[in-house]
């Protein structure tokens, strides 16, 4: 069965009906953990002290340095907020420094010069096996290849990521990668039950985001087998896999985007910009954003994730 890791900034834990009950390991990164996932199976079933979850200081279940991929444009409903045609849109990668990652709780700080801040709940899959270039993934492979699932917000800075087509540094910034609660390690089987996985984001008690793997476009295998081509993958990196329609940035009326096309750069972007100024949808200091993904009956949980927007001084 799965196992929900959780991590202190000392410690690993793993979920049980009685609290969370510490793992004995010596594991200090996700792929340390990963190696000694006999550690997480004998904590889960040793009847050992438990404590409250609510009591621990989460951090990341996902350990800093590691490779950070994210899949682009991977649900129906974000493409057709992009005016883009499903049909047509390729399969594409960017990546994100994992310097941005933080804790599940941890405040989203925007920083002083960005103004369009936007969220986008993903699922994450943590790598499970080294995976070099060249690679040939078949199904069979993802049980090994997939140790398991986060939570992830992919927090960008649009003012930053648009004029200048800067996907890395846009999303890049300390805090714009919240990772957790949960580390959910699958077992054999498990990975099966991916495409019923609902994924929900609020702000301040409001649904912006809610859908479910039935709407992403290309899923973890053609992602992985796509990835393996260029690629390499280690035990504890993260893939980041897409997230639905809903986020505060939407692509203008097609007839108002035609007649952007023909201004200037600098011209279209201020204009841009000067309409999306008007979008209350984009984050402000002081929102709290609220991330959960699961199955229907609850039998893979990935938790919920808090955190607040603060704005650099």
């Amino acid at each position: 069965m799965s196992r929900s890791v959780l991590r202190t900034s000392d410690a690993w834990y793993v979920l049980t009906d009685a609290g969370a009950v510490r793992v004995d390991t010596s594991a200090t990164t996700t792929r340390e953990l990963l190696a000694d996932r006999a550690a997480v199976d004998a904590a889960a079933s040793s009847g050992g002290p438990a404590v409250p979850v609510d009591e621990l200081a989460l951090v990341s279940p996902v350990t800093a340095p590691c490779r950070v991929v994210a899949q682009m444009t991977n649900y129906e409903s974000h493409i057709r907020d992009s005016n883009m045609d499903p049909a047509t849109v390729p399969l594409t990668f960017f990546r994100k420094s994992s310097g941005s990652i933080s804790g599940p709780h941890a405040d989203v700080v925007r920083p002083a010069h960005v103004r369009f801040l936007d969220y986008e709940v993903e699922i994450g899959l943590v790598i499970g096996r080294d995976l070099p270039v060249g690679t040939d993934v078949t199904a069979g492979d993802l049980t090994d290849l997939v140790a398991g699932l986060v939570i992830t917000n992919d927090v960008s800075a649009r003012d930053v990521q648009l004029p200048k087509t800067q996907f890395y540094e846009a999303k890049s910034y300390p805090t714009f990668t919240p990772v957790g609660p949960v580390l959910l390690l699958l077992d054999a089987g498990e990975f099966a039950r991916f495409g019923e996985l609902r994924l929900r984001l609020w702000v301040n008690g409001s649904v912006r985001q809610d859908s479910t793997v039935a709407d992403m476009v290309y899923q973890p295998l053609e992602a992985l087998q796509a990835l393996a081509r260029f690629q390499q993958l280690q035990a504890g990196d993260l893939l980041l896999t897409g997230t639905p329609g809903g986020t505060a940035l939407k692509a203008p009326a097609r007839p108002i985007e035609l007649i952007g096309a023909l201004l200037p750069p600098h011209v279209k972007w201020k204009t841009f910009f000067r309409r999306q100024a008007a979008n209350p949808d984009y984050l402000q200091d002081g929102d709290v954003m609220e991330l959960a993904i699961g199955t229907p009956d609850g039998a893979l949980d990935l938790g919920r994730q808090r955190t607040v927007v603060r704005w650099a001084r």
